[in-house]
């Protein structure tokens, strides 16, 4: 695979990254396996002053960082400073709480016979983590920070669109007085990719991408008796109940559709509304997405950034073709785009009926399908309607009724008056075809760990 910076925005190539050899692979390995051997048994202060240095330079630096976002995938440049930030916000939150989220933990209730039984967290080994290009460093982030606190090591394969980013991470623990081993990057081929999946050195897989490259990974880790954790795509339903800010509803499903240029595993793509005020939010919701100028994504001004490629713009385009010919409507709004650049037009698709190709897709760009349906139950039932099992939304000014909505929404995540998010202390994660395991919070910590059990049982214990 080519590892190459082209510009979305101008198409451009930029630069080009040979792939790593196979003895490059081979001495890497070697090296994160003796960095781990030190790594391991350190301090979680020792531990912590490497995140947490790499947190403040992201913070110190934050504008290079997020031009390289910004030139690899066409992100709007403002958004790229906000995923500077995240990520920094990530690592030091490992920093500051692993050691409290990994403390050991008494079993009261298996305290017979006088035994003190405790669970203890310890590291697994080399982690191997394949990550995507949509969020270049928050991605790395939320994989590295738990990871590094809890003792492990990491090799990472990164999208090979942002091998800039990808190596400009790798450099950020570099500078933060990482050893050498600790963080790889890894320019690898797929044959390498399947031959650190087979080496018994890497314990674990966390992957971020798509369905396909997930049952993948996650079938020959299996084969290896390794655990993964897999992210991987979603078609969150934003559900407007009939109760809703009408007002406050619109301004987040536009947000919620297009932050990160659409480009988002939780952003929200099926936009459902009781059918009440359904009319009228269908109007003011393409009112304000025609408001969003396409540009350059370093432009202030700019509302609508080129995707991430021209190749990820043409499936998209081909995806809208699809949906109109099995009888969708599509709804164009706002400026013509550039025809230069990887850019895709604002499009609402309504009439996307169960048989449409489209109707269980998920659509990765600034692409909305929007439904109208009779009420609560019909539009939980639409929800749950889809392979995916990611995120979704509530929008309704009766907040105890929203969490019993919630409740009955097969996903990993519901908000609130809010589209799906993400921050350092909430899990994230989903179910069905959107994969398993969580990352953030207590709970990604937890993931690659040992929870070994040791019970101390007295001396004069009867045999």
């Amino acid at each position: 695979m080519a590892y190459q910076t082209v510009n979305p925005y101008t198409n451009e190539v930029v630069a080009t990254f040979p792939d790593l050899t196979d003895a490059e692979l081979t001495r890497l390995t070697d090296q994160a396996e003796k960095t781990y051997e030190t790594w391991s048994v350190a301090s979680y202060a020792d531990r912590a002053k490497i995140v947490g240095k790499a947190a403040e330079i992201l913070r110190a630096q934050a504008q290079d960082y997020a031009r390289l976002l910004t030139l690899e995938m066409g992100k709007l440049y403002r958004e790229s400073l906000a995923e500077v930030e995240l990520s920094a916000d990530i690592l030091a939150y490992y920093a500051k709480n692993a050691e409290t989220f990994l403390a050991p933990k008494e079993l009261p209730e298996a305290q017979a016979y006088g035994a003190k039984a405790m669970i203890v967290n310890q590291p697994l080994g080399i982690i191997l983590a394949i990550e995507p290009w949509n969020f270049p460093y928050y991605q790395l982030a939320r994989v590295v920070g738990p990871q590094f606190m809890a003792g492990n090591v990491v090799m990472v394969k990164h999208a090979s669109c942002v091998p800039q980013s990808a190596a400009a991470f790798e450099k950020l623990f570099r500078d933060a007085g990482a050893p050498a081993g600790l963080y790889t990057n890894l320019y690898a081929t797929r044959a390498q990719l399947e031959r650190l999946v087979d080496d018994p050195r890497i314990v674990g897989v966390a992957l971020t991408g798509s369905e396909g490259a997930g049952a993948k990974i996650a079938a020959q880790a299996g084969q290896n008796l390794k655990k993964t954790t897999l992210e991987l795509g979603g078609s969150d339903a934003f559900i407007v109940l009939e109760d809703a800010d009408l007002e406050k509803a619109v301004k987040w499903a536009v947000w919620g559709r297009m932050n990160n240029g659409g480009q988002c595993c939780v952003a929200s793509k099926r936009i459902i509304v009781v059918d009440s005020i359904a009319d009228k939010f269908l109007t003011k919701f393409g009112e304000e997405l025609g408001k969003l100028q396409p540009g350059d994504p370093m432009d202030e001004a700019t509302g609508l950034p080129p995707l991430s490629s021209q190749g990820a713009a043409d499936q998209l385009n081909e995806q809208v073709a699809t949906a109109v010919k099995h009888g969708a409507h599509a709804l164009r709004v706002g400026p013509v785009p550039p025809n230069k650049g990887a850019f895709v037009q604002t499009t609402i698709l309504t009439d996307v009926k169960p048989e449409n190709p489209v109707y269980y897709q998920e659509l990765f760009g600034p692409v909305a399908m929007f439904f109208k349906v009779k009420d609560d139950k019909e539009a939980i039932k639409l929800a749950n309607d889809n392979p995916y099992g990611l995120g979704g939304s509530v929008f309704t000014q009766n907040t105890e009724h929203g969490v019993e909505v919630a409740k009955q929404i097969d996903t990993g995540m519901v908000y609130i008056n809010h589209p799906t998010w993400t921050k350092a202390d909430i899990p994230f994660g989903g179910v069905k075809r959107s994969g398993f395991g969580r990352e953030l919070s207590a709970l990604g910590i937890e993931e690659f760990v040992n929870k070994k059990l040791i019970n101390v049982v007295p001396i004069d214990h009867p045999a």
